[in-house]
């Protein structure tokens, strides 16, 4: 049995090595204390900071061994709160946020009332969510706000009517407007991309300016942008306003050296006068922007009830569109390029048309445009190809087998590679590539498509003919047209119409004559409807071809159909015999037959 002696020494033997073990111990505490990611500190019930960690410390702008000799605005802050939550007893979690010199950061902080040792202290901890924070932020504005612009989005602008539209006060009155930059697609291709995104920047400046804190500015989608106005007295005072915006919209924009105009359309509708509902009014004002687009752009427009109307009427065109497409409700109509001076057929254009519900052909100015807006032209093209390929032996018999054949194709499907491949590798498909032309406004040319540098290749190697299409009437520039390589100019009939009384039009026919010559060019007159007009173009011009009701009224397959083939070229003289006896008519030469 051990001795009491013996136990007393070996305690004493042990002591002072658990004394320099705990303060071993004490110390990796206070180191780890010290090293916490987290920002911890103790705080008395005076506000006095009894434990602060590095972390915290840099948060607070604390020295270690107490406050600095300038208490920082966070330091200021913690102290005040953490006296008034010993007061309160109660715990809290809160973000706090910090500015430093290289930027802010935020914590989430806990604050929890603890008791120690008798005395009543704060227990504090702050975790840096900056990271979460900043993904929740830009997540948020990715939803709620628009990237390139910065301004509210769509659903933010219906957020803010919808709250005006609780109110449901008598007095209330807002209004809403649609903007919509005109042209805007023909600038992005001309200039490319990138400054069309620069412009949509500037456009929201300008609209964004003299805007009321109650007022909102949304960019809704691409070229697009919702205005709120709120509150208004009168529609006087909102056309005021609208009246300021298309004006300063319509200065110069100066934007990577180039000088840029642009016009905005505006529909504007008013609550309560317009709708007690948002999507009643944002319609509303859509209409009201699509009747401005209508009679010329670059205006404004207070929405009326004939505006529903319309748009009801475009709507019905719309489904019959989609509709028509779908049952293949498409027929082709081709009309003849003449040669003026021998009477001779050079080409045909197919011309499409629509057939209605009630069977009444509709001409390509009811749908084409609406076509294209859709995205139902590319459909529509094919249909077109599809028709004449069917029909060839037809065409053949009436216009001859040497003859071209045209086809419309909008600058917009010029433009897109995804949709000239295909159309390029049916017109191979045909086996007789070679008789093709494709008819283009000078618009595919000019803009910063794929068209020039592209599409056009593949069609010279396939032999199809390329044609400028209502020439003159564009937007192309004379350094433009010198790197354009087309087979034939079209000129516009606005040029042509009573020629013969117009000299300045005489005057810009000859310089498109020249200009024409000089590139090589076949030069086609279109829309040759009086004898006046045919003699002028043969006693005063070079100008060997044209086109139009003179010579001959498009042609539809069902009347060539419906006849022999003698019967058909018959047809045609008879349908192209001018009513006075002095004009000349023409026919078919034998080379045309075939």
């Amino acid at each position: 049995m051990q001795s009491r002696h013996q136990y007393h020494l070996q305690n004493a033997a042990t002591e002072p090595d658990r004394a320099i073990a705990d303060d071993s111990e004490l110390g990796i505490l206070r180191d780890i204390f010290r090293m916490l990611p987290n920002g911890v500190t103790v705080q008395d019930e005076q506000g006095r900071f009894l434990l602060v960690n590095d972390a915290a410390a840099a948060q607070l702008g604390i020295a270690v061994d107490g406050p600095s000799a300038r208490p920082s605005k966070e330091w200021s802050q913690r102290r005040d709160t953490g006296i008034e939550l010993l007061r309160a007893g109660r715990a809290v979690v809160a973000e706090e946020s910090v500015t430093h010199g290289h930027g802010n950061q935020v914590f989430l902080t806990t604050h929890r009332p603890v008791r120690i040792a008798g005395r009543h202290l704060l227990l504090s901890s702050s975790a840096d969510i900056s990271e979460q924070k900043a993904v929740e932020d830009q997540l948020f504005r990715s939803a709620y706000y628009d990237e390139l612009t910065g301004l509210p989005t769509r659903r933010v602008i219906e957020h803010r009517a919808n709250s005006l539209l609780q109110r449901d006060q008598p007095s209330s009155k807002f209004a809403l407007a649609f903007l919509d930059i005109d042209n805007f697609k023909h600038i992005n291709d001309y200039y490319g991309h990138g400054i069309g995104d620069a412009l949509l920047v500037e456009v929201a400046k300008r609209l964004g300016l003299d805007l009321r804190e109650s007022d909102m500015l949304s960019r809704i989608s691409g070229d697009e942008f919702l205005l709120l106005l709120n509150p208004i007295q009168s529609e006087h005072e909102v056309a005021e306003f609208i009246h300021y915006i298309l004006h300063r919209v319509k200065a110069p924009f100066f934007i990577d050296g180039s000088e840029i105009f642009a016009s905005t359309s505006i529909g504007v509708s008013l609550y309560p006068d317009h709708g007690r509902g948002y999507e009643e009014l944002r319609q509303n004002a859509d209409i009201a922007m699509y009747r401005v687009k209508n009679e010329g752009k670059g205006a404004a427009a207070f929405f009326d009830s004939s505006m529903e109307r319309e748009a009801l009427a475009r709507m019905k065109i719309e489904q019959s569109l989609r509709l028509a497409i779908l049952e293949k409700r498409f027929c082709c109509a081709f009309q003849a390029k003449v040669d003026i001076r021998t009477r001779e057929i050079k080409g045909i254009e197919a011309l499409v048309r629509l057939r209605d519900d009630e069977g009444v052909i509709q001409a390509p100015g009811t749908f084409i445009n609406l076509a294209v807006e859709l995205g139902l032209i590319d459909e529509l093209t094919h249909l077109v190809l599809a028709e004449i390929v069917k029909s060839i032996d037809l065409i053949n018999d009436t216009f001859g087998h040497d003859t071209s054949i045209s086809i419309n194709v909008a600058a917009k499907q010029a433009g897109n590679p995804e949709f000239m491949r295909p159309f390029a590798q049916a017109l191979e498909a045909t086996g007789y590539p070679k008789r093709f032309m494709i008819e283009v406004t000078e618009d595919a040319f000019v803009t910063k498509t794929h068209f020039q540098s592209e599409i056009l290749p593949i069609f010279r190697q396939l032999g199809v003919g390329i044609s400028i299409d209502d020439f003159g009437i564009g937007y192309s520039s004379l350094s433009a047209l010198a790197d354009i390589t087309a087979d034939e100019i079209k000129i516009d009939r606005s040029f042509i119409t009573d020629i013969h009384k117009r000299p300045r039009s005489q005057g810009i026919l000859r310089a498109i004559e020249s200009l024409s010559e000089a590139l090589g060019m076949t030069v086609i007159a279109e829309g040759i409807e009086s004898f006046e007009e045919l003699a002028y173009l043969q006693a005063a011009t070079n100008i060997r071809y044209a086109q139009g009701f003179y010579f001959s009224k498009p042609i539809f397959l069902e009347e060539l159909k419906s006849a022999t083939p003698l019967a058909s070229e018959t047809r045609v003289s008879s349908t192209s015999r001018p009513m006075q006896e002095n004009r000349p008519s023409y026919g078919r030469t034998d080379r045309a037959r075939g």
